[in-house]
């Protein structure tokens, strides 16, 4: 009999999606299930964009150029200069299928088969299985709620940096715990990777998704003094509400790393045309759209956050940005109660659904009684699904 390699068990589940089976299970049976586990916006894709879908006419539908489309690569480089970024050319941009393949091309074109990555715990799980595709250790450091999973002092991150260590990977807003970094915590990071000569891979996909007046510091800002370190990794799934549209990009000035990743861009032909020719529209999005997401996100925060603080046993900090949470709950093991709402758990035929925390850390027990929660249901849905919460953390304990 052929046997599997040891990599493919090594790759772990998706905390976000492990539980579906228990959810799909729960439907069947005519339940109504909240979704608070996965960041899968309920917010319309601009109608800009649904115009091309409704309009196309192009047939056969062909595949499009490996560095990206041409009209596509021309409006993400007018994004960048409109948000202070005139240097970014088209050249420097490489679209992927998705942000997560540019997370999988950055790990390729930074490391070695066992060199080691610098992570900030609990970070985006996804994170995990690209590491071990591309035979990549993940270090973590971790981050605690106490101080809103803020980073720790330069000495402690730099006790962590060996011989092997060849870049940081941060997510900044953070999905999972919603964490803004200041300037003085970017800067820190950057002062570091310059000192040591690593690569910095900065996920900055919720860049948009900002609140209470603070602003996100890209690490675009510290491109021209660090050509050769910065690789910025976006995508448009949360930004246009455009997640099945599968578009992202990698956007870096070091050649070596621009010509690598188009070879293997080569490999998978192309990302797909449709979803390029629509995102074209991306220039013509009003910004009264953004405005309004905006707006309606930091409205679900303030409901999300209030309603989880009045549940006793619960804490948690304020979300900053993106639309995630990590909240400690009165369980000992998320995990259980996690599943548990989705097999026995019913208050008029409904329950909710939330993602453990336990699988966005590396380190073994982090995380056990903690639970990431995406706010992307309406305000309405995020009232009701709150209340769940709270009766189903009532029912669990008696049941313990």
């Amino acid at each position: 009999m052929a046997t599997l390699s040891d990599r493919l068990s090594q790759v772990p589940p998706s905390p976000i999606r492990k539980l579906v089976p228990f959810a799909v299970a729960a439907k069947k049976q005519g339940v109504h299930v909240y979704h608070l586990n996965i960041g899968d916006p309920d917010i319309k894709t601009p109608n800009v964009m649904i115009d091309v879908l409704q309009k196309w006419d192009r047939n056969p539908i062909s595949y499009d150029q490996s560095q990206g489309n041409p009209d596509f690569l021309s409006a993400l480089a007018s994004y960048y200069h409109a948000i202070g970024f005139s240097f970014i050319e088209e050249s420097n941009i490489q679209v992927t299928t998705g942000g997560s393949e540019a997370i999988s091309m950055a790990l390729f074109a930074a490391c070695n088969p066992g060199d080691e990555v610098v992570v900030f715990e609990p970070f985006y799980a996804n994170y995990n299985c690209y590491a071990v595709v591309n035979g990549v250790t993940l270090v973590p450091i971790t981050t605690v709620i106490d101080n809103g999973f803020h980073l720790p002092d330069r000495k402690t991150i730099e006790d962590k940096i060996t011989d092997k260590t060849k870049a940081f990977l941060i997510c900044n807003p953070n999905n999972p715990t919603g964490t803004v970094y200041t300037k003085e915590e970017i800067e820190m990071l950057v002062g570091i990777a310059k000192e040591k000569k690593l690569f910095i891979l900065s996920d900055e996909v919720y860049r948009e998704f900002v609140y209470d007046g603070k602003k996100q510091i890209s690490l675009l800002s510290y491109l021209k003094d660090m050509p050769e370190q910065i690789i910025v990794l976006d995508s448009l799934s949360k930004r246009y509400s455009l997640c099945g549209a599968r578009l992202g990009c990698l956007v870096t000035q070091n050649k070596g790393v621009l010509d690598g990743v188009l070879h293997i861009a080569q490999g998978r032909l192309s990302s797909g045309l449709i979803d390029q020719v629509m995102a074209t529209k991306l220039t013509d999005v009003p910004q009264s759209y953004f405005d309004e997401v905006l707006t309606e996100y930091q409205e679900r925060r303030n409901v999300l956050y209030e309603g989880l603080k009045s549940i006793p046993g619960i804490s948690l900090p304020k979300p900053e940005g993106a639309f995630y949470t990590i909240a400690k709950l009165p369980v000992e093991d998320a995990d259980d109660f996690a599943k548990w709402l989705l097999t026995d758990f019913r208050d008029n035929n409904e329950t909710v659904m939330v993602a453990p925390a336990a699988g966005f850390f590396a380190t073994k027990g982090a995380g056990k009684n903690e639970v990431r929660i995406a706010y992307v249901l309406n305000i309405p849905s995020l009232k009701r699904a709150l209340e769940l919460l709270k009766n189903a953390l009532e029912a669990y304990k008696g049941k313990k």
